[in-house]
């Protein structure tokens, strides 16, 4: 179930995290997977780790502010394996203020990565997509709880997140009669890395508090796991969710429903 021998995967900033786990989950189920990521040590490092465990990866650097790289990225794996199946975008940056403290470069760097990098790797790889035979594709993108509730100083965040939301459905919707599905998947609080220099960078004095705090914020107590995710994009890009387009799943241990 959900294997996917033959198919090639691009995940954006899988360096670490969520990005990491779901490369090496499509791997181990048989995909081929370019380990995308601007930090060139964390996307070579996860594609040794796949290699090791028997599994087809390279690393390729990718900054998903800009177009040419994007369809750098695209091109690269086509020239390695001759067609494009799978993208998820995961890469993402947070900052942490209210709309008073938040300024015009804080926002326009949220925005080059959070909307205009899915716009950007979405656009190469349904490019492909459309001209490969047959056409057709998967694509997910990794939103945010933060895109469907408010969150408190998570002005730009919350914004960016809502996007893709919006670019998630209008995939879905432009492209569902040429073979290409598009889903997200909005995850809660994750222990990760981009946690970790989220607590660093803005919680400096207050690392260890700060993280209780996180973790309670979720109903079920804790903080989730990038394990957690990686399954549900495995399915979203298998054959067994055919029926699955435009939607969206939450992933957050209760905290929308509360």
């Amino acid at each position: 179930m959900f294997r996917r021998d033959g198919k090639t995967a691009i995940v954006t900033g899988s360096g670490s995290g969520i990005g990491r786990e779901i490369s090496l989950r499509f791997a181990a189920q048989g995909a081929v997977v370019a380990v995308a990521d601007v930090n060139m040590d964390g996307a070579q490092s996860v594609a040794d780790e796949i290699t090791a465990a028997g599994g087809t990866a390279y690393a390729q650097k990718l900054d998903v502010s800009s177009q040419a790289a994007a369809d750098e990225a695209v091109a690269e794996i086509v020239r390695r394996h001759g067609k494009l199946d799978i993208l998820v975008n995961n890469a993402g940056i947070g900052f942490v203020g209210n709309a008073l403290e938040t300024g015009d470069d804080d926002l326009d760097k949220l925005y080059a990565v959070n909307v205009k990098g899915v716009f950007h790797c979405s656009k190469a790889a349904v490019t492909q997509m459309l001209a490969q035979d047959p056409k057709g594709g998967r694509i997910v993108n990794i939103g945010s709880v933060a895109g469907m509730v408010s969150v408190g100083r998570r002005f730009a965040y919350c914004a960016t997140k809502g996007a893709v939301l919006s670019m998630t459905q209008s995939l879905a919707m432009d492209f569902i009669d040429q073979g290409i599905r598009c889903n997200s998947i909005s995850p809660g609080t994750i222990e990760s890395p981009f946690v970790e220099g989220y607590l660093q960078r803005f919680h400096a004095g207050e690392i260890e508090e700060t993280r209780a705090q996180l973790h309670a914020r979720q109903p079920i107590g804790r903080m989730g796991r990038p394990d957690e995710i990686a399954p549900l994009a495995l399915y979203l890009v298998s054959d067994e969710s055919g029926f699955v387009t435009g939607a969206n799943y939450v992933i957050d241990g209760g905290l929308t429903a509360r």
